[in-house]
């Protein structure tokens, strides 16, 4: 087994882009599930000024606030050659134009900054909106073709990891040996907005609308019913345990206010902070908490931790004399030292 050299002392290079923001089309709640789901909506709501404070915010464990704002002088590597698994509607490269063209990465910057600091990263592709099988399978090869029997942190984003807890649980593959699994804004419990996008659609409409998709996109429309609550918590979770040898680690994010009028995450965040809590748009604080939960990213959104951060929003907030306090290429950095320390 190969062992990474220790880091060098300096990194600079930082990179933020434009994104636009997938949309989950899920399946129906069952009775039992509203019942389920009411019981989480009795919550007081703040009153003025702050006098009654909204319990669901108690639940957000170490609120990181301004700890990856600037990318630190020195970062140790782990042993294992790091994963990462990206979430739905992802790829790990994407070209428009051919060679005219500079390609379009889902981990904008972030591999480029881990093999920097002399981590060996390996990046999957796995089918955008396939099925959680589908995508767990494909995670599986990509990990045996790269690694060669090699063991292996994955640093999974969003769905992926659904994907890797799958993998990991159930295909169990003999030549991929996973010593831990982070897991950053992963829908463990679901996503709410699935739930009411499905409820908003109705069921009579859903196999129509499957097929568009795969007629317009060319990807199977798997991955869309497993992604709502109820699923999640009913299903996949209880027949999904985990593997003692495998150490767990989440972090969530949540934005501080409502998204502006032109952001893609207005109507999904107000759907979920009614129904769940503080959100990062996509994922609930609640539904990203598996394992070690590690604290929750506050002022950060799904894209901006994958380094797609809004370029205009950041210069705003800088003109305003309020720069940003996140720095997702710091975040991945921090992770990969945070599991050296953990020997792995």
């Amino acid at each position: 087994m190969r062992v990474i050299a220790p880091c060098p002392p300096s990194l600079t290079r930082t990179v933020t882009s434009h994104a636009g923001s997938p949309t989950w089309i899920l399946k129906r709640k069952s009775s039992a599930w509203r019942q389920h789901t009411n019981a989480k909506r009795a919550f007081s709501v703040s009153a003025h000024h702050g006098q009654h404070r909204d319990p669901r915010v108690e639940g957000l464990g170490k609120e990181i606030t301004a700890d990856y704002a600037l990318v630190k002088s020195h970062y140790r590597c782990p042993k294992h050659p790091i994963v990462l698994a990206h979430g739905l509607l992802g790829f790990a490269e994407l070209k428009l134009g051919g060679s005219y063209l500079p390609s379009i990465r889902y981990w904008r910057g972030i591999k480029e900054a881990l093999t920097s600091q002399n981590a060996e990263v390996i990046t999957a592709s796995v089918p955008p909106s396939g099925s959680i099988e589908h995508r767990a399978a494909k995670l599986a090869q990509d990990i045996e073709a790269q690694a060669k029997g090699r063991s292996v942190n994955i640093i999974a984003h969003s769905m992926g990891g659904l994907d890797a807890r799958y993998m990991v649980s159930k295909l169990q593959p003999a030549s991929v040996d996973v010593k831990s699994l982070v897991t950053v804004a992963s829908p463990h419990h679901g996503s709410a907005f699935a739930d009411y996008l499905f409820d908003e659609i109705g069921p009579e409409y859903l196999p129509r609308l499957y097929e568009l998709w795969e007629r317009a996109t060319g990807w199977e429309p798997g991955a869309f019913s497993q992604l709502t609550q109820k699923y999640m918590v009913e299903e996949f979770n209880p027949s999904t345990p985990d593997d003692p040898s495998v150490r767990y680690f989440s972090y969530g994010a949540m934005v501080r206010n409502k998204p502006p009028l032109l952001s893609p995450f207005r109507l999904t965040h107000k759907v979920i902070t009614q129904r769940e809590g503080p959100n990062d748009g996509l994922v609930s604080v609640e539904s990203a908490k598996w394992g070690t939960y590690k604290g929750t990213l506050v002022g950060v959104n799904h894209l901006d931790l994958i380094n797609w951060s809004n370029r205009l929003r950041f210069t705003w907030q800088k003109w305003m004399g309020h720069p940003p306090s996140f720095n997702a290429i710091a975040f991945y950095l921090d992770i990969t030292d945070m599991l050296a320390r953990e020997g792995l």
